[in-house]
């Protein structure tokens, strides 16, 4: 069977094909009364009110300054039941679009309006608001949008005299101030803000501008894009993730001194302008044993740190410090006379520091990089602490077991192993 169509020219060799868009046109003609050919197509259907056969009719049809739309129409001669809706029958837009009108004469009443399901229709003079997806697709008018809230508020006002009287006159009196509308005995606003773009309000000054017709194209939310089907839902909220830098971790252990069982106390501390550590307590109530314990929270630093700490005024002692009151090799029979006069003079030395009789540099050498001196002028310098960060000798890496960790093309040796 030979197919009929305009062919284009191509470069030579190319092979021609057929244009869509004479047939397009041909299936989507603009709407008038006076086109003859433009006939609906009709197709027996199911009624969904008693479930009979119907007719559904479909005509596709094309909006001047605007594009495409499916108009259809089903209704049951056995019921009476009838229903229409229409469709855009091109893509979701880029971009949504917002039509705010302003309803000034009955002419403004009489311009043709597409709304799709998916478009929330809006009168703020009154607070009214026809949510999106309440209601089908409709080709109507302005007069006619407000003729169908009319209908739907009415449609159940005998149930609401009956069970909620109070409510069913609200809705009496609002339903009178929207039919004073269609009498435009005032200006009004009419907003049509649709999310996939293909609603419409007629301009019938096209092309030329509507004074009385703002038109707003926007970027849609990701919460529209939802609704619209163009994003996969929002993914399940992860569960919160414990902090446990806002409790005390309790794990079981046993003492160091007599193994019975006992209780080790954790918990992560942020040191500011510094790091988290992990503070560590065990308590034995057996024997009593007591253990504090404080470690990095933190990898081996790629440098190692000095800091160097100028000891000037009694205050700095508000610092850490480790002070050696007593020691085994100055007391009993085994003391060295010498080396406990020596230990005896450190030991006062100590003292005169604490007191702030003598001055003194703090050093504290890490090759781990993870020690901590406070800085009391943070985040400022301090000017008697220096900071300073080295590169470790091979001895020092070899103290903390770096030499032998491989971190890079290990799978290499691995796989020669096998």
């Amino acid at each position: 069977m030979a197919a009929s169509g305009a062919v284009e020219a191509g470069p030579p060799g190319a092979a021609a094909a057929p244009s869509s868009a004479p047939a397009r046109d041909h299936l989507f003609r603009p709407i008038s009364a006076e086109d003859e050919e433009l006939q609906p197509t009709e197709i027996e259907s199911l009624c969904m009110n008693c479930y009979r056969n119907g007719m559904t009719r479909l005509l596709l049809t094309k909006i001047p300054f605007f594009r495409e739309i499916i108009v259809s129409s089903f209704s049951c001669e056995h019921c009476g039941w009838n229903n229409t809706e229409i469709q855009s029958a091109g893509r979701i837009q880029d971009q949504g679009v917002r039509y705010t009108l302003t309803v000034r004469a009955q002419e403004d009443m009489n311009r043709e309006v597409v709304k799709t399901d998916s478009a929330t229709t809006r009168i703020p003079e009154l607070d009214f608001e026809i949510p999106a997806f309440s209601q089908k697709g409709a080709l109507t008018t302005v007069e006619g949008l407000i003729s169908r809230a009319i209908s739907g508020l009415e449609q159940d006002q005998p149930t609401r005299r009956a069970n909620e009287e109070a409510v069913a006159e609200r809705i009496d009196k609002f339903i009178v101030k929207l039919k004073e509308l269609k009498q435009v005995a005032s200006p009004f606003t009419l907003v049509i803000d649709d999310p996939s773009g293909n609603s419409f309000v007629e301009n019938p000054h096209a092309p030329q501008k509507d004074e009385s017709l703002e038109i707003t194209r926007y970027s849609r939310t990701l919460q529209q894009e939802e609704m619209l089907g163009l994003r996969a839902g929002a993914p399940e909220e992860k569960p919160e993730e414990e902090d446990f830098r806002k409790e005390v971790l309790q794990f079981n252990t046993n003492c160091p001194e007599c193994n019975a069982p006992a209780q080790t106390n954790m918990k992560l501390v942020q040191i500011p302008h510094f790091k988290e550590v992990i503070i560590m307590a065990t308590n034995c109530e057996n024997c009593g044993h007591r253990t504090n314990e404080v470690k990095s929270g933190g990898a081996i630093e790629p440098l190692g740190t000095r800091i160097t700490f100028h000891i000037t005024d009694p205050s700095d002692m508000t610092r850490d410090l480790l002070k050696v009151t007593k020691n085994p090799f100055t007391l009993g029979d085994s003391s060295n006379p010498g080396q406990a006069a020596k230990l005896q003079e450190f030991s006062q030395k100590l003292d005169q520091i604490l007191e702030g009789n003598m001055k003194a540099h703090f050093i504290m050498d890490d090759p781990a990089g993870n020690s901590y001196l406070q800085n009391v002028y943070a985040p400022e310098d301090d000017p008697e602490m220096k900071v300073e960060q080295y590169k470790r000798t091979f001895d020092q890496n070899e103290e903390l077991g770096l030499n032998d960790m491989k971190t890079e093309g290990y799978e290499t040796g691995l796989a020669a192993q096998r």
